[in-house]
């Protein structure tokens, strides 16, 4: 972005898509979620077709985003190629991070095939799950998938050129880089005891880097017909809808500093609108996936992420 609090268009432009990859990579439009060939499949396999979206995906699986992300490791979210497959997990499955897993056996696996999937051991596998006979797996039964320090992470989009932090790149090919955030003492004196966006709120997901190193925006699950409201003075510079992230408004603050709020249902304001601290600029939208309420919340300075936590009162 440009030095200056005012940012040229073309770098506007270029924030919106690093946001909108935080969420999903682009293949296409439209898969259908389709079971298995075996009948007695255990779960959902996907075929990726034009036009879809990891975050597409998830939301017409009813599963989140990370835990379709986590079983399926060696996908690229910004690389999906059209016929594709895709393990969707089941609502028994659990995908912690660091493990274990819950992982519900499917037709043709065997300990060595799973162990090599999620980038651990079969030793432990059957360490981790005694009573089970590892050469008479059940289709439809529940193990326990211990994952090794080295476990292969989903390469999700980040936070700055993909919605990640600073060292990362924006080359579709890229790695996703451990996150780098601006050091405290970089902030300017303004940033400073800004209210919350939402009075009544509870934290579902902080600021900061995951197990994979993925930079993850603050997540504020709330009450219906909640409405966020602009932390801090400043100039709407974007209120529209933006795929994966619903409606979104972006206002830009002194100091290079900026304010994002997303999947919301609706903005408040439009392009150009002076807001003041406290005004309201979107209501907060409903999420099939989680069930909640869910504001996504993000804090920038110069185009780099900033945790809230340092910031806000």
């Amino acid at each position: 972005m440009a030095e200056r609090p005012v940012a040229g268009q073309g770098r506007l432009a270029l924030a919106l898509i690093l946001i909108v990859l935080l969420l999903a990579g682009c293949a296409g439009r439209g898969g259908e979620v389709q079971r298995g060939s075996d009948p007695g499949t255990s779960g959902h396999w996907i075929t990726v077709q034009r036009g879809d979206t990891l975050g597409a995906i998830a939301r017409r699986g009813g599963v989140p985003l990370e835990r379709l992300q986590r079983f399926n490791p060696g996908v690229d979210a910004r690389r999906l190629a059209v016929g594709q497959r895709l393990l969707m997990p089941t609502h028994q499955e659990r995908a912690p991070s660091g493990g274990p897993y819950r992982y519900q056996v499917r037709p043709g696996d065997t300990y060595t095939g799973i162990a090599r999937r999620f980038g651990t051991r079969a030793s432990r596998l059957q360490a981790a799950n005694p009573g089970v006979e590892p050469t008479a797996l059940r289709i439809g039964q529940i193990i326990q998938v211990p994952l090794s320090g080295n476990a292969p992470s989903a390469p999700a989009p980040t936070a700055t050129s993909d919605g990640g932090g600073g060292s990362n790149r924006s080359s579709a090919g890229s790695p996703p880089a451990r996150a780098s955030l601006p050091d405290p003492g970089e902030l300017p004196a303004s940033a400073r005891n800004w209210p919350w966006p939402l009075d009544d709120y509870r934290v579902v997901r902080r600021f900061g880097a995951d197990s994979r190193g993925t930079l993850q925006p603050m997540l504020l699950a709330t009450g219906r017909g909640a409405r966020a409201v602009s932390v801090a003075d400043g100039e709407v510079r974007f209120a529209n809808s933006m795929r994966q992230l619903g409606q979104v408004v972006i206002v830009h603050h002194a100091d290079n500093l900026q304010s994002v709020y997303a999947l919301c249902e609706k903005p408040l304001v439009g392009n150009g609108d002076r807001v003041s601290r406290g005004n309201e600029v979107c209501e907060v939208g409903y999420s099939n996936a989680t069930e909640r309420f869910d504001l996504l919340f993000d804090l920038r300075h110069g185009g780099k992420p900033i945790d809230p936590r340092r910031i806000l009162r």
